[in-house]
């Protein structure tokens, strides 16, 4: 790297909280909530068509399988259009394809176009987790860079709530369609907010594009916001690791993370129905865990440039671990409660960490997006088949071989992190 793109990328290591830095976290954390929201939008959706006889239930297996996949699609697509044609581009494209196909979506005559709209659609979406985080992380000097990472987390983690709400009233009053209509004018809207989204200067230095990364970065140290003092020896960069590892670790450390959260918050009310709970109680039961979730990521964004990103992990993990196995024994109300609650924490830790800082740490700025759709876009395609997994160890085996199998998940990741993951924190990353 000339001496040049070197001063260049020290003031943006150094840089401190700007107006332009805000505007990207607040385009980033919208196009999150959206991501988030429309898992819980498809759920509602599917629900009701089915009771409405426009869907038979296996095709509304096909619906919500379709989105899956192509969300697994769209976060390998992602991937490489960020990391060659540029961070804005794929931002842009993933905005207009979801806005769009979901916008089309309402005006579907049958399940089987509906199925293909919501495929394509989902593509779309599949790169906002990828694009979100990467982004913050780019932008975000190092010394706060998990903190923003880790408060898109908790930003994203408001979409379930918000889509619940809407779906409450919008449905019974408008119907499912409007869901698609609402869903997809709010994506478009923010595609033309997003029209004027920067480029990430990390990605413009990396493609040996010194004016244009200037240009930006200025406005990231405007008024001198900066302090070359600050960047020190404790700032070298990460640890080069190759990308295959890198890969590895990535992807081993975002599936189990995805893989316990997403197994433990999607099968609860059913779990406390198989262990003698009513309906009722069980779906006030699950909304007082989910609590942990913004709980658990602000934690996560509070400790994780504190403590280092490794003694955070690790800990979620291991506490992940112990009450996985402690709530298979938990034949109490308040047992359930408590520890259902403390699990949910640990795993929006991870979530806040794992997902949003770590993964993306792991690579350069020349494959970052494709390293992180990689990881994101397999934990995907894993959760398409957990269902299967967990139907069959309810129903064939017992519903407690479902936390031995978070508990092992969890035990086994925090040993390959521990052993070859690297250390990220207050690192430079290149």
């Amino acid at each position: 790297m000339s001496s040049n793109a070197l001063s260049l990328e020290t003031q943006l290591n150094t840089a401190r909280e700007t107006p332009l830095f805000y505007k990207v976290f607040a385009l980033a954390g919208a196009g999150m909530i959206l991501d988030a929201a429309d898992v819980y939008m498809a759920s509602a959706i599917n629900s009701t068509m089915i009771a409405q006889k426009f869907a038979s239930i296996s095709q509304g297996s096909l619906f919500l399988s379709g989105g899956f996949l192509g969300l697994f699609l769209g976060s390998l697509l992602a991937g490489y259009i960020g990391d060659f044609y540029g961070r804005k581009k794929s931002y842009q494209f993933n905005l207009l394809l979801f806005g769009a196909f979901t916008l089309l979506s309402a005006f579907a005559p049958n399940i089987i176009t509906l199925i293909i709209f919501r495929f394509i659609a989902a593509i779309g979406l599949g790169a906002e987790i990828v694009t979100g985080y990467a982004v913050v992380n780019e932008f975000a000097p190092i010394k706060r860079r998990g903190h923003w990472s880790g408060m898109t987390a908790i930003v994203a983690n408001t979409g379930a709530p918000i889509a619940l709400l809407i779906a409450t009233f919008a449905i019974p009053q408008f119907g499912w369609r409007a869901m698609f209509i609402i869903m997809g004018s709010l994506a478009l809207l923010l595609y033309l907010l997003r029209r004027h989204f920067p480029e990430s200067p990390r990605w413009l230095l990396s493609q040996g594009r010194q004016d244009e990364a200037n240009d930006i970065i200025k406005q990231l140290t405007e008024r001198g916001l900066y302090d070359e003092d600050e960047f020190n020896d404790n700032h070298e960069p990460t640890s080069h690791i190759s990308f295959a590892k890198g890969l590895f670790i990535a992807i081993v450390a975002v599936s189990a993370t995805l893989l316990c959260q997403y197994t433990f918050t999607s099968w609860v009310p059913t779990l406390l129905l198989n262990q003698g709970i009513n309906i009722v109680s069980s779906i006030g039961f699950s909304a007082i865990m989910m609590l942990g979730a913004p709980i658990g990521s602000a934690i996560g964004a509070l400790l994780v440039d504190r403590a280092g990103r490794k003694k955070v992990i690790l800990s979620a993990f291991a506490a992940t671990a112990i009450l996985g196995i402690a709530y298979a024994y938990e034949r109490t109300t308040a047992g359930i409660l408590i520890n259902g609650f403390l699990l949910t924490v640990t795993l929006y830790i991870l979530v806040a960490t794992v997902v949003s800082v770590y993964n993306n740490e792991l690579f350069e700025t020349s494959h970052r997006f494709r390293g992180a759709g990689i990881s994101n876009g397999i934990s995907k395609l894993l959760n398409v088949l957990m269902p299967t997994v967990v139907a069959f160890m309810i129903t064939q085996v017992s519903p407690a071989f479902i936390f031995y199998g978070i508990a092992a998940m969890a035990i086994i990741a925090a040993i390959i992190i521990g052993l070859w993951g690297p250390e990220t924190d207050q690192k430079a990353i290149k």
